[in-house]
């Protein structure tokens, strides 16, 4: 809260706490020069001497307005304010009454001494124009400005008692009479409830009640102002500048009396969202002093909420207005520091988040029921929620939420969890229909409905955290650990597509609930068979604008997907095979060709986490490990170089010859599919050579897999080696034979190290006659005596490396 002492105009600082106008637009005003403020006093003070007020005359009064919080009053102009107020030969026009109040609560408020002459003085015109019916029929802004000197007069100390109560008299019958003005603007309510704010500050018990009662009743009243958060909010700050001067002056009768009549009587002339916005600047006072006295006003505080947030969720049907209930309350417990744990505050704020803060739901539902005569209303409507305060302080919120989560009973944390896990899934399912809808219609609208999402991703990442916090403890039944960690990773997968940045609260959460997941082979199964089917995720859509909407291009789809195939490796080994055949493996390889990289190398991955996982002696997971590579082959072949990345298709490879049974057939496929799609790439060798990486990457793991695969499979990967070197051109074969004359010299496999030797000694062999044959055909003299010259120093070369191997 802003320093008393600093609190020049209370309307603006109202608005300002409130999230009506910012800092800077607080103290703003249209910059007036010196020249134009003396002028403007000028022609004033020339309307009495002409005996006429003209519009030039109300133009230099609106100059003077216009200066702002930047224009001081002085004394005599205070007295040409006077003097043209009670002018009786001046006709005034009507607007022009509440500029000049304005004028008048400027020097008030500014003046660190005001006259009391004077005081006396603006007060008798300011009666005499309130009896005038002529002016106060007409401006519901000469009422507010009216109100607000009222209230400003009786703020100052010097005041008499007499006059003090006399101003009183009037503000409490203004406000009892003619209250409906207020609803006329609302820009009205801010200068009201300062008017108030001053009066409370400086009235006695009998004012300080109807004061009250015109501050909580006014909402509820016929013809009154509209309830709305940002009203709620300036009746929160209200309070809290009220109760704070009230600690300050030690006036704790006043205190006693507030509490007493708003916080623990119940009226139903009281608007409940203006009770618990009052409540809730009862407790900012308090937590701005250490005095031990105000322990009850704070109990009393925290039960008045209370009771409005349970009778709000015991409600059977909602209605329009709960909507604001259901903000102000959280608002409240955020803006009042530490409160007592309820279970109905900590069911509020649930509510609250998932209908009033990020009401997805509500937004969705609507775009999709009217489909595309919705869109332009349904921007204006998003766009105006992204500059709502509720929205604005979600973070507080959350923070707010999980606290409250944490100390309530286990009830409303299960109900609570439930909650939010539904709504996960509800927005996972909505939002991809509404982008499948407005897909190159209205992209704005897209990413404004996504700028909600994302908070709303943070607060469920938040939330998870906490849970995991009360959960996934020993005292906590296994059962319930697990079920929650599988509901939390379900969650997760819903809103991946929402994750923009990198949060240690994310890893955190993720890595308890996935170790907890990874040793339960029923949790496991649980989390895998939530995956969408291959089905659904195949089906072929058809967007607004009548384009195909394939599963590929379904982003937030294949982010779900993508956290699925993150996850699965960690729980590989608890996978039964039947459930990663039907359920795992048609997803894996369908992914495996999505043209994002990040996609494709998880399917990798996962397809290697299975492949390595389970024992030998499992002979049905065995077998489908071995009918699976078959498909695998063909799938990561048939997108090399395009979409299949090289190092996730390697790892692929030699994870089976690693970890299938020796002499698979499943392994000799491997081999020969790999051979046939390398000598593919490579037979156009000499025309693009500069597009030969895809070839060469093959060909080098085709040499390590001489390495890797057993003894019964390394004949034929040799064999069919051969073959493909022998058709490369010179400078292939020589790439390919340096390669290996590298990798058997420091071989230190004594198994197959005599075998691969003597295969390099024909190979090398092999290669230098298929170089002769197909060298280009000379004077046969010549080409003989070239040839063996060529052969002679290429085998003497070959003599030395042999003999260091």
């Amino acid at each position: 809260m802003a320093k008393q002492g600093q609190t020049f105009f209370l309307e603006e600082w109202l608005k300002t706490t409130s999230g009506i106008i910012n800092n800077t637009n607080a103290t703003q005003s249209t910059p007036q020069s010196a020249r134009a403020i003396i002028q403007a006093w000028a022609d004033l003070r020339e309307s009495l001497n002409q005996k006429s007020f003209s519009q030039q005359q109300y133009h230099s009064l609106q100059t003077l307005i216009n200066a702002g919080i930047s224009l001081y009053v002085a004394d005599p102009q205070v007295k040409l304010v006077i003097s043209i107020l009670s002018a009786s030969y001046l006709s005034l026009p009507s607007e022009s009454y509440p500029l000049l109040l304005r004028l008048l609560y400027v020097w008030v408020r500014k003046s660190s001494k005001p006259s009391i002459v004077l005081i006396n003085s603006s007060i008798n015109v300011l009666f005499q124009l309130f009896s005038s019916q002529s002016v106060t029929n007409k401006s519901a802004m000469f009422f507010t400005e009216g109100i607000l000197l009222l209230g400003a007069f009786t703020f100052v100390p010097s005041t008499s008692e007499d006059t003090r109560k006399q101003c009183l008299d009037l503000f409490c019958k203004l406000l009892e009479e003619d209250y409906k003005l207020v609803s006329l603007f609302d820009d009205l309510v801010s200068s009201i409830l300062a008017g108030m704010g001053y009066a409370l500050s400086s009235c006695g018990s009998i004012h300080f009640i109807r004061i009250l009662d015109s501050l909580f009743g006014i909402w509820n009243k016929e013809g009154g102002p509209s309830g709305s958060v940002l009203h709620g909010l300036m009746v929160l700050h209200l309070v809290e500048w009220v109760l704070y001067n009230c600690i300050q002056s030690q006036s704790f009768e006043k205190i006693n009396t507030f509490s007493r009549e708003i916080l623990e009587a119940s009226n139903a002339r009281y608007a409940p969202f203006s009770v618990v916005m009052g409540a809730a600047g009862a407790l900012r006072s308090s937590n701005r002093s250490i005095s031990s006295g105000l322990m009850e006003l704070r109990s009393s505080a925290e039960k008045r909420i209370e009771i409005v947030a349970h009778d709000l969720i015991s409600k059977n049907v909602r209605e329009v207005k709960d909507g604001i209930l259901f903000q102000c309350i959280s608002l409240a417990l955020a803006r009042s520091g530490d409160v007592i744990s309820r279970d109905s505050f900590l069911l509020c704020l649930a509510s609250a988040m998932l209908t009033e803060i990020f009401p997805l739901r509500r937004f969705h539902s609507k775009i999709l029921e009217v489909h595309a005569n919705y869109s332009n209303i349904g921007l204006h409507e998003v766009k105006e929620h992204l500059q709502s305060v509720i929205f604005k302080e979600a973070g507080v919120i959350t923070g707010v939420f999980c606290k409250q989560y944490a100390q309530a009973n286990e009830g409303s944390k299960t109900k609570v969890e439930n909650l939010i896990w539904d709504f996960c899934q509800d927005v996972y399912m909505s939002h991809r229909q509404v982008a499948l809808m407005l897909q190159g219609k209205n992209e704005e609208l897209i990413q404004d409905l996504e700028k909600i999402t994302e908070p709303a991703f943070l607060m469920v990442v938040f939330f998870a955290l906490a849970v995991t916090k009360q959960k996934l403890v020993p005292d906590v039944p296994r059962e319930i650990q697990l079920d929650i960690s599988v509901k939390i990773l379900i969650s997760f997968s819903c809103l991946e597509y929402f994750r923009r940045m990198r949060l240690s609260e994310y890893m955190d959460t993720i890595r308890a609930v996935a170790g907890s997941v990874q040793e339960d082979h029923m949790a496991c199964v649980s989390f895998v068979e939530s995956i969408p089917s291959y089905g659904d995720l195949t089906k072929l859509h058809v967007s607004s604008n009548k384009m195909e909407f394939t599963w590929s291009k379904d982003e937030m789809q294949t982010s779900r997907i993508l956290f699925y195939l993150r996850v699965i490796p960690t729980c590989a080994e608890c996978i039964p095979t039947s459930v990663f055949r039907k359920t795992v493996a048609p997803i894996l390889f369908l992914y495996m060709g999505h043209p994002n990289g990040k996609v494709t190398r998880a399917s990798h991955s996962t397809f290697v986490a299975f492949i390595s996982s389970g024992k030998d002696d499992d002979s049905e997971r065995v077998l489908l490990k071995e009918q699976l590579v078959y498909y695998y082959m063909q799938r990561s072949l048939e997108g090399y170089p395009d979409v299949t990345l090289f190092e996730g298709m390697a790892s692929g490879v030699a994870a089976l010859v690693r970890y299938l049974p020796a002499g698979s057939p499943s392994i000799f496929y491997c081999v020969h599919s790999l051979v046939e799609k390398a000598g593919s790439l490579c037979s156009e060798w000499k025309e693009l050579h500069d597009e030969l990486e895809p070839c060469k990457k093959l060909l080098d793991l085709l040499l390590r897999l001489l390495s890797l695969v057993d003894i019964q499979v390394l004949p034929s990967l040799m064999k069919l080696l051969a073959q493909l070197v022998v058709q490369l051109p010179e400078d292939g074969q020589n790439m390919v034979l340096n390669d290996l004359y590298a990798q058997v010299s420091d071989s230190d496999d004594v198994t197959r190290k005599p075998a691969l030797v003597s295969w390099v000694q024909s190979l090398s062999y092999l290669a230098s006659q298929a170089t002769i044959n197909n060298a280009p055909r000379q004077d046969p003299q010549l080409e003989n005596s070239g040839a063996k010259s060529w052969n002679k120093g290429r085998l003497l070369g070959l003599n030395r490396i042999f003999a260091r191997i």
